[in-house]
Order: C-alpha cells, then sequence, then structure tokens
C-alpha cells in the first residue's frame, strides 16, 4: 500500500510539473484560427485576455484579409513576420513591411503572455515614431527564437536595467533642455559637462533602486522552450501557436534576400475552426 501510495504521489507531481509549463496551450481557451503554408498547417489559439487584438485577428480572418498575404521577413531564432496587405502579389524583391489596414491598435501588455517560442504577437513601428507602443492593425509575427542559458539571461536582465537607465536620463535631460542651452550659450563647458554627470548619476540611482528580473515563469520557459525574451512588455502577445512549431521553423530557415524577404515566396491562407 505504501509503495502504491509513493508511486501516486510521484505521478502526481509529474502532473503538477506538466501543467506548470503547459500555459495556454492546456487551457485551450479562446478561439483557433488556422494557418495554411506549402511548409505546413499551424494552429493558432487567440487569447482571451487581449480582447482587441483577438477581435481584429477574427475580424480579418473572416474577410479573408489574409488570404494570399505572405510572411514577407523571416529571421532565424527570432520570428517570421506576415499581414503586410502590399504583400499580396509584390514584385521579386519589393520592399514590404509598411502596410496595413489603415488603423492601429492599443497595447494590451500583460505580464504572463510572453515570448516564447509559437507566440504569437502584433509587429509595430519603434517607439520613436510610437512612443504608445500601439500595435499594427494587420501585421503579426510568430517567435521561433532559441533557448538561453540561465546566464544569457542574468546579462539580457542587466541589458534592460541599463536601458531603464538610458529612458529616464533622457526624460531628465528634456526637462532640463533650457538650462543645458543656457549653459552651451554662454560657454560654461565646466557647468555644462557637471549637470549632464549629475543627470546621468540620478538615472543611474533611479534604474538601480527597481532593477529589472525576469520572472519565474520566463526563466522556466526560456530555459527550457525557449523564445525571445527582450521583447516582454514591448509587444503584444495575443496567441500561440498549439500546432504545427515545426512549421514555423521550417519557414525561418528559408534562403532570404538582404532585406530578410524570402527568396521564393511563403504564402498563407486562414480561416477560423472555432471561434
Amino acid at each position: 500500500m505504501q509503495r502504491k501510495i509513493h508511486l501516486f504521489l510521484a505521478l502526481a507531481i509529474l502532473f503538477l510539473a506538466s501543467c506548470s509549463h503547459s500555459g495556454k496551450t492546456g487551457k485551450q481557451k479562446g478561439p483557433v484560427v488556422l494557418i495554411k503554408t506549402e511548409y505546413g498547417n499551424m494552429k493558432v489559439l487567440l487569447y482571451n485576455e487581449t480582447p482587441q487584438h483577438r477581435d481584429n485577428f477574427l475580424k480579418l480572418v473572416k474577410q479573408g484579409f489574409y488570404n494570399g498575404l505572405l510572411f514577407h521577413r523571416v529571421i532565424p531564432e527570432f520570428m517570421i513576420q506576415g499581414g503586410d496587405p502590399k504583400s499580396r502579389d509584390a514584385e521579386p524583391g519589393q520592399m514590404l513591411g509598411n502596410g496595413g489596414p489603415g488603423y492601429t491598435l492599443p497595447a494590451e501588455f500583460r505580464p504572463d503572455l510572453i515570448h516564447k517560442k509559437g507566440a504569437l504577437a502584433a509587429a509595430r513601428l519603434g517607439d520613436q515614431a510610437n512612443p504608445e507602443k500601439r500595435s499594427s492593425g494587420s501585421q503579426f509575427y510568430i517567435v521561433e527564437g532559441k533557448v538561453f542559458t540561465p546566464k544569457a539571461l542574468d546579462s539580457l536582465e542587466a541589458l534592460r536595467t541599463q536601458h531603464e537607465a538610458q529612458t529616464i536620463y533622457h526624460q531628465l535631460f528634456m526637462k532640463k533642455a533650457d538650462s543645458v542651452r543656457i549653459l552651451q550659450e554662454q560657454g560654461k563647458q565646466i557647468e555644462y559637462a557637471d549637470m549632464l554627470d549629475r543627470l546621468e548619476k540620478q538615472a543611474q540611482d533611479s534604474a538601480a533602486l527597481h532593477p529589472f528580473h525576469f520572472t519565474r515563469q520566463q526563466r522556466e520557459t526560456y530555459t527550457t522552450i525557449g523564445g525571445v525574451p527582450h521583447l516582454d512588455g514591448n509587444y503584444t502577445v495575443f496567441g500561440e501557436v498549439i500546432e504545427g512549431l515545426n512549421v514555423i521553423d521550417s519557414i525561418a530557415h528559408v534562403k532570404t534576400d538582404e532585406h530578410d524577404r524570402p527568396v521564393k515566396d511563403v504564402k498563407m491562407s486562414m480561416k477560423i475552426l472555432k471561434d
């Protein structure tokens, strides 16, 4: 009897461990879309936790918006990107990536929705032109990524903290822009340099009070499943591939030109399996 109890407990622990890594895939809550390509098909679960992105994606799929579009930008160990309407019937070598449906979506960031392998996320313009980090209305990417060592994640944490310090420094500098300009105009180089040093120290001290750290979930995921951790909190993740992860690998490693566009077009079509 004791031996059976030990066996039951061991199986229960294994079951709980598998659930802790299953994330959304194990829950299967939300609409499911089929993405067809010549390299195989992918079933994508859309998250209910990101309703604006979910509903917009479903709307476009129902309209047939994505049918015939290309995965126009693919980078191995990073991601495959598509959804530019200008890619339909695009000429070979044509630059793509600037098209959309004419609108953007507000960011829907959630700390538990991360850039693990298979994650579906919204593309967007860069921070300088898009400080609110609004998503493209149609362009998306699917993560291939790679597996990271704990040490590599430590390095990324340090870089994120340093980036935060630079952001704070820029904000402080803009607040002092008039004073900085006056010192420059008056030729007070020593005072000018001293002010910049003080602003930099203030920024570094502020960032050091709240250094960036990956969560336990992120560390477990990125050291096992893999992904692209440095994108977390910067781009909206609104779904994940639940079948066909191998298709991502196949597309991500096709031959590309200098703009990361596949030399041979990779077309897609989509349909809703469950809404």
